[in-house]
This record gives C-alpha cells, sequence and structure tokens, in this order.
C-alpha cells in the first residue's frame, strides 16, 4: 500500500508556466480522499514555494531546501539541518573569488545580492526546464512569480553572515554564461565530506547552477524522517522527481517515479515513469498510485 507520495516541484509538479495545474491539483486531493498522504520536496526555500501551492488552496507538508528545513501541513518547522557557519563562509568566499553569482537561503528567508540576476536566473532556469519557453517570455514570469515571493535583497552577504541569528540552510550558485564556471568550486565543496553538492537544474550539475547543502540535509532522508514520524515504512512511499537533487528520495523510495522529462541518471534509479511536467505527469503518478492500492485491496479480499 502507498500511504504517502512526495513530490517535486521544479520540471516536476509545476508546468511551463512554473504554476501547479488543475489536473495536478485534482489529482492531489483525490489522492487524500484516498488516504495517501501528499507532501512536497523542493529545493526552494519555503517562502517560495507556498505561494505556488496556496494559489490551487493546497496546503501540504514541506521537505524545504532539499531537506534542510522541513514543515508539517500546519506550517511549523519540525526539522533544522543548517550549514556550519565555518563552511558558510568557506562557500561564500570561494564563490566570490571567482565572481560566481550565488544566493543564501536561510531560516529568515532567501537572500540576494542583485535583483537584476535574480530575474536572470529564475528565467534561466524556466526555459532549462521547458525548452519551448521564449526567454522574453520566461523573464516576464520570473518578475511576476518574484513580486509574491519573499526576496531580500542586502548589498553585502557579509553583514549577513555575521548575524549571529542567521542560520545558513543552503546556498544555490548559478553559471549565468560561463558554462563550465561551477566544475572547480564543486569540487572543492564535495572533498570537504560535509556538504552535499547537487543540482535542480534540467542538465548536468556543472552546466547550470549547483545547490550546497549539510551533507545530512538531502530529500530521501527528510521523506524517510518524515514518513517515520507518521508510523510509515519507505516501502509505502511513492517519490516523484526530475533531476540530481531528487535523486536520494528516487532510491531510498520503493516506488520512486521519474518524470518524462527527467535526466538519464533519475530514469536509471527509478522504479518507474510518468508523463513530462507539461502534461500532468504527477497526476498520472498519482493515479497510478490510487490503482496500485485499490488492485492491493481487492487482491487482499481473495
Amino acid at each position: 500500500m502507498i500511504k504517502l507520495i512526495a513530490s517535486d516541484m521544479d520540471g516536476t509538479l509545476l508546468n511551463d508556466k512554473m504554476e501547479v495545474s488543475d489536473e495536478n491539483a485534482q489529482a492531489i486531493r483525490d489522492a487524500q480522499a484516498a488516504g495517501i498522504e501528499f507532501m512536497v520536496a523542493t529545493g526552494r526555500g519555503v517562502t517560495e514555494a507556498t505561494p505556488l501551492l496556496a494559489a490551487q488552496d493546497l496546503k501540504p507538508a514541506f521537505i524545504t531546501l532539499n531537506g534542510a528545513m522541513v514543515f508539517d501541513e500546519a506550517g511549523e518547522l519540525v526539522v533544522t539541518i543548517p550549514i556550519a557557519s565555518d563552511l558558510s563562509d568557506f562557500i561564500v568566499e570561494t564563490l566570490q573569488k571567482d565572481d560566481i553569482y550565488f544566493e543564501i537561503i536561510t531560516n529568515k528567508g532567501v537572500f540576494s545580492d542583485s535583483r537584476v540576476k535574480r530575474i536572470q536566473n529564475v528565467a534561466d532556469l524556466l526555459v532549462d526546464l521547458n525548452p519551448d519557453t521564449t526567454y522574453k517570455l520566461a523573464v516576464a514570469l520570473a518578475a511576476a512569480r518574484l513580486e509574491i515571493m519573499n526576496i531580500n535583497y542586502v548589498s553585502d552577504y557579509k553583514e549577513l553572515l555575521a548575524d549571529p541569528t542567521i542560520q545558513v540552510m543552503k546556498i544555490i550558485a548559478f553559471t549565468g554564461e560561463q558554462r563550465d564556471i561551477l566544475k572547480a568550486p564543486a569540487k572543492v565543496f564535495e572533498a570537504t565530506g560535509k556538504l552535499s553538492v547537487t543540482s535542480s537544474s534540467a542538465n548536468n550539475i556543472e552546466v547550470n547552477n549547483i545547490e550546497v547543502n549539510n551533507i545530512k540535509a538531502q530529500k530521501g532522508y527528510a521523506v524517510e524522517a518524515f514518513a517515520k514520524q507518521r508510523g510509515i515504512t519507505m516501502d509505502e512511499v511513492m517519490t516523484i522527481g526530475d533531476n540530481l537533487n531528487d535523486a536520494s528520495m528516487i532510491k531510498m523510495a520503493k516506488y520512486g517515479m521519474a518524470m518524462g522529462n527527467a535526466i538519464p541518471e533519475i530514469t536509471k534509479l527509478a522504479w518507474g515513469s510518468t508523463a513530462t511536467n507539461s502534461e500532468n505527469g504527477v497526476a498520472q503518478a498519482i493515479r497510478k498510485a490510487i490503482r496500485i492500492n485499490k488492485a492491493e485491496k481487492s487482491n487482499a479480499q481473495f
């Protein structure tokens, strides 16, 4: 029996307009009506993620920042796994030395030092995830989305890191036009043995962006911990994703589902596959979970 479904957002639950489609939203409600819990597992911060679900009047539990912060359905923080302050300083210094644009996600929201670059990078992600979207449209969509998200702008990250009340949960760096610029820092961060380096971009980790977390902050471990709190085993979990930061949860769940637009590494790890994010792949996966449960109930009667 499948008792919990955890879905990624970008390239998975969100369509080419960065929205939760009506079909996906209805499927989530159908799953809940059938006794299956639904949660979102995203690399986004909670202030970025919740408005996109709230637009469909959905209030699920959230695994955010790849597992660094987990919130229950009531919005209560139940897990926090920050990056140690010395490592945060090291990451920032390394990226700034190479003049790489990056954002810092903290316990107090998302921080950027450039609104223009922020919009450019959200637009790049949109085009990357949805190649049929023009860059001009992507910029307009990105600017509109940023208006409803709690993005904080600072002139100097050093002042932010000096604040004793700030905990750094994730740092995400972007390539911009220099496609190979993240290769070296990614290797340096991984070499510490204390940091997890993944990506939410549609291509290889060395191409579009890297997401740096505490090595213990991974979606798979977060899904497992959340499920355990509810008496659910990973044999009773379906996970849905498309990219490298979904690998741990795709691998750890019995029913790991790869999106039709997933990278090859995720497709190879997955138990099954579904349609693309622009074809309501999450809804199709959810309906499959409901069918599996109905079949198991039917078999149990004989």
